[in-house]
């Protein structure tokens, strides 16, 4: 039997007679936890519902319930019917035939959904064998032609490719090819672009849109983008606290949302079209309020403390020149770096920019001696880091610190935050107890944490509270120049604003210069003085925070610009709006502090 890859014409939603899924009155509780209640959606065949919300508001386990792969100590109410027939009410082995069959599902991390000892092709092939879309003969020519569907480059010679062989975009192809193989009725995609470069987000979502428009599927997209669910949804549902406050068209809801909490998720969301910048402006955060209300509020500006400023033209405080670096088994001639030059001022804060593989950590692995550098000169206040032995570069470690994108990854698990932030001081010589109880409980109050944070665990909090955790490590030794690799891109819209204008503060009352490396351009628009874009290892242009976004020079910076979520173009469908000018000013109800 051959897998069919037929185009079917996109059904129009307004005419069905029937939701495809209908879900009443969906209640999921986790040992007293209720993480959704009394949930009621709708999708009709060949529309694309957005439901979103920041972590914790239930849109995951939504999605999982509706799959029936909750943990069985989950206590599931409420009826969800598709196709006529009551999901929760199902059989094991009824179930077992929809899953795949009719309905697919896109999950958030492709390298933990694919088996990493398997070649991606045979791992297509099996969920055709297992559906009985193909027989064992034309599996493989099946597979490939479904590799093909979701523009695999090369997609027959990379069918005994493993997952670790392919990019994060040709893994999420992987798992999209294996989501639609048996033609689902039902697509659901959890967060399937948030750890994505814009380029290939973009790449990623006209893809499933494409498949939508081309079979006639029904798609559930879970996101906390708000430029993805303006470019590419019919119909948006808002959900907090495991309730939905509001759901309408997406472009009514981005025009006149209706409930307080949406008008707090566009109020605090950056875009790219927003000329907005840190010298001039706070982000306003979202505050929760006893009574169920929110308020979106812009904390007021932190004054400036005893800075380590330099004159204007004081030397640079980091200067790299010619930096190379090449991976052991890379091809003859190919760096990860390939001979950068620049420059960060003190004081300044430089936003570097570029796809994954463009070699932005790398160079930042480089500068701090994480990993080695073939060529080249890291001047730190003049001093070249390269040519230091380990023993000499102790020191000058202290000066230039990281925060990294993943802070539960990169922090001990079985240390409290004191013991994590009293080695970092014991490391570099801060040996009187009494100074190091002083260092770390000022640098906990300066970001936000307090004293009770102090002899808790990383997993004992929340994904912004850990990157606070994560800032604070590299604060405590007081350096000159901090390297932001990814610190706000895994993070909710109020989480991050929260996040970088504590990054704006510390840099005022500290001093501090940054090198912030993200591939959210909206975000570094805002928190960068000048920006360098980063393409094949090399520096491809470099503006100010203004020039380089009004007139970039460089095709690559123009394609990446481009790609940023918030319009539907002619050929996607026919709504045009970005959330930037879609949202309405704050109302006085949503109150602005000084």
């Amino acid at each position: 039997m051959s897998v069919s890859l037929s185009l079917a014409a996109s059904p129009s939603p307004a005419a069905a007679p029937a939701p495809l899924l209908d879900v009443r009155g969906l209640d999921v509780r986790f040992d007293g936890h209720h993480a959704v209640r009394a949930l009621d959606l709708q999708i009709r065949a060949g529309e694309t519902l957005a439901l979103v919300g920041e972590s914790g508001c239930g849109k995951s386990t939504t999605a999982l319930a509706l799959m029936r792969l909750l943990p069985a100590h989950a206590q599931v109410g409420g009826t969800v019917h598709f196709g006529g027939q009551d999901l929760l009410a199902l059989n094991e082995h009824a179930l077992t035939r929809l899953r795949g069959r009719a309905i697919g599902m896109v999950f958030q991390e492709p390298m933990t959904s694919l088996n990493p000892l398997l070649p991606v092709g045979r791992q297509v092939a099996e969920t055709l064998l297992l559906h009985g879309a193909a027989t064992k003969a034309d599996a493989r020519k099946c597979a490939v032609e479904l590799l093909d569907l979701v523009r695999l480059p090369d997609a027959a010679r990379r069918y005994d490719d493993y997952p670790h062989h392919l990019s994060g975009g040709q893994r999420q192809r992987i798992v999209i090819a294996m989501a639609v193989a048996c033609n689902p009725q039902l697509l659901i995609a959890d967060e399937p672009t948030t750890a994505l470069d814009v380029t290939v987000q973009a790449q990623i979502l006209r893809l499933i849109d494409d498949l939508r428009r081309e079979r006639g599927m029904a798609v559930l997209l879970i996101t906390h983008d708000l430029g993805v669910v303006a470019q590419w949804a019919d119909r948006v549902a808002v959900m907090h606290g495991g309730r939905k406050l509001e759901q309408g068209p997406a472009a009514r809801v981005f025009a006149a949302p209706a409930h307080a909490y949406t008008r707090g998720l566009l109020g605090a969301s950056l875009h790219l079209e927003q000329d907005l910048h840190y010298e001039t402006t706070r982000l306003a955060e979202i505050q929760p309020e006893s009574d169920g209300r929110f308020t979106l509020v812009r904390p007021a500006r932190r004054a400036p403390g005893a800075a380590r400023g330099r004159p204007a033209d004081a030397a640079p405080l980091l200067a790299v020149e010619g930096l190379a670096v090449r991976y052991p088994g890379a091809p003859a001639g190919v760096r990860a770096v390939d001979g950068v030059d620049f420059q960060i001022a003190p004081g300044e804060t430089l936003g570097l920019v570029g796809e994954s593989g463009c070699g932005k950590s790398s160079l930042s692995r480089a500068i701090v001696r994480l990993v080695d550098a073939d060529a080249g000169r890291v001047l730190l206040g003049g001093t070249d880091l390269l040519a230091l032995s380990p023993r000499a570069l102790l020191p000058h470690r202290r000066r230039v610190q990281m925060i990294f994108q993943d802070p539960y990854g990169s922090l001990n698990p079985r240390h409290r935050v004191e013991d994590l932030l009293g080695h970092a001081l014991a490391i570099h010589g801060v040996t009187a107890r009494a100074e190091r109880e002083q260092r770390i409980g000022a640098i906990l109050d300066d970001v936000g944490l307090g004293a009770s944070a102090r002899a808790r665990y990383p997993h004992e909090f929340s994904g912004g509270q850990r990157q606070r955790i994560g800032i604070a490590r590299a604060l405590v030794l007081r350096p000159e120049l901090v390297i932001c690799d990814e610190p706000v891109s895994a993070l909710d819209v109020s989480v991050q604003a929260q996040i970088l204008n504590l990054l704006v503060d510390l840099k005022a009352v500290y001093g501090l210069a940054y090198l912030f490396i993200s591939h959210d351009l909206a975000v570094v628009r805002y928190i960068a003085d000048r920006v360098m874009v980063m393409h094949g290892g090399r520096i491809v242009e470099t503006g100010d925070h203004h020039g380089l976004w009004a007139a970039p020079q460089h095709p690559y910076t123009r394609s990446l610009i481009a790609a940023v979520p918030g319009r539907r173009d002619a050929q996607a469908g026919p709504t045009a709006m970005t959330p930037a000018k879609a949202a309405p000013p704050v109302e006085p109800a949503l109150r602005r502090a000084a």
